[in-house]
């Protein structure tokens, strides 16, 4: 059994997780950790101070060892942000011989070329986003969403004969500055850095597991400190990953200036809101500023959504991970209100926090009470970071599924 650490660097905590793998594709959770940001770690979901956030990392860490009793090597670290461009590619590739059946060779070259086009893509949108022609981007995650030939659709094209191929690929590209920071922080606390992933595509196979022809339809919400990133999973495939700069620390700003307090005041108000700690009267000047704060970032959420092109409709499910998920008021407000209405649902979608002990594949019997209390919504993003972690190891573990047999093509 291979041993792994999954590493969410987010802008308000870090989150570790060690775990060890089975040839079942279970994960066997050994120890979490979980420590502070300070300001200015992190900006919009990127690493700003490599050093500081090297330091609150090491915090993390020490704690997930301790449990565990081992230490952490091959490591899967998230990368979130604005300037991480996720999408779904569909390409039509006419084959020059269609009465070939198409091989392993044909496929990699297919997947080549959809990476390239979409690199592309990518590229473009990050350069007018930056006012940088010149930015370096790095392909991070790839995805085969569904493949047809000759208009039917079949889940391993290899031996198949056919003329017209349509591949949807989802990509994932991100700026090599952030990468090459993670890489930094990686090396500076001695790491194996396995790969890195983007992370709500992460907790999209957090929520998929180890079956590799799941049906699993949703849409995943992980409410960060300072970002929030949504993906759209449909039948098992994940059509596209978006993020926006609001989170759980502009929630706490709003707090802070509304009632004219400090950030860490505001802070404790926003954690103590659901608690039943605070009298009436400062309850409800905490409601009226979150209540304006999430009408900003429902207006957020609205306008990512309408990016993804999905022509049957957008899968009701929706489930919330991260800290800024914990609010109450943030999930009642998704969950009644009309915020939905100007997007292709067919009806009100139904709002959930993700429950880690509904996750597929995760063994979590051998953790203290402690660390098992600790072990929520907001540890999802580090849990599919394993989860990702498996999958690069694993290669093609079973060779009769277009999933996993062509995952090594797949590799970045």
């Amino acid at each position: 059994m291979s041993t792994i650490l999954g590493l969410d660097i987010g802008t308000e905590f870090v989150k570790a997780i060690l775990a060890k793998t089975d040839k079942k594709g279970n994960l066997e959770i050994l120890g979490v950790g979980k420590a502070k940001q300070d300001d200015g770690n992190m900006h919009a979901g990127a690493v700003a101070d490599i050093p500081a956030v090297v330091s609150v990392c090491e915090d993390a860490l020490v704690q997930a060892e301790e449990q565990a009793g081992e230490h952490a090597s091959l490591t899967v670290v998230g990368i979130a942000g604005e300037l991480i461009k996720g999408n779904t590619t569909s390409v039509n590739y006419s084959r020059k011989n269609p009465n070939k059946p198409i091989t392993d060779s044909e496929m990699s070259e297919i997947i080549k070329k959809v990476q390239q086009k979409s690199g592309e893509v990518a590229r473009k949108a990050v350069a007018i986003e930056t006012g940088n022609d010149n930015v370096e981007i790095r392909l991070i995650n790839s995805a085969i969403v569904s493949l047809t030939i000759d208009g039917y659709r079949i889940s391993n094209p290899i031996g198949f004969k056919g003329s017209e191929v349509v591949i949807q690929f989802y990509t994932a590209f991100a700026p090599m500055i952030h990468v090459a920071a993670i890489e930094k922080v990686c090396a500076e606390l001695n790491l194996d850095l396995l790969t890195v992933a983007v992370e709500p595509f992460a907790v999209c196979r957090a929520c998929l597991g180890d079956d590799l022809e799941s049906n699993f339809s949703g849409i995943v919400m992980d409410i960060g400190g300072g970002t929030t990133d949504i993906a759209v999973v449909e039948d098992g495939g994940v059509e596209g990953t978006k993020m926006f700069s609001i989170g759980g620390r502009s929630f706490t700003h709003q707090i802070a200036e509304s009632l004219g307090v400090d950030f860490d005041t505001a802070e404790n108000y926003k954690l103590d809101y659901d608690s039943g700690k605070l009298d009436d009267r400062i309850k409800s000047k905490i409601e009226t500023a979150l209540s304006r704060n999430i009408s900003v970032w429902l207006t957020g959420v609205e306008v990512t959504l309408e990016e993804f092109e999905n022509a049957g409709g957008l899968p009701r499910n929706i489930l919330l991970c991260g800290g800024g998920a914990s609010l109450s008021l943030l999930q009642e407000t998704l969950a009644i209100s009309d915020w939905y209405q100007n997007l292709p649902f067919s009806r009100r979608p139904i709002i959930h926090l993700i429950n880690i002990d509904e996750l597929p594949n995760l063994i979590t019997e051998n953790l203290n009470a402690e660390a098992l209390g600790d072990l929520d919504h907001s540890f999802a993003t580090a849990l599919g970071l394993l989860r990702v972690g498996v999958d690069t190891l694993a290669g093609a573990p079973k060779e009769n599924k277009l999933k996993a047999k062509l995952d090594k093509l797949l590799q970045n």
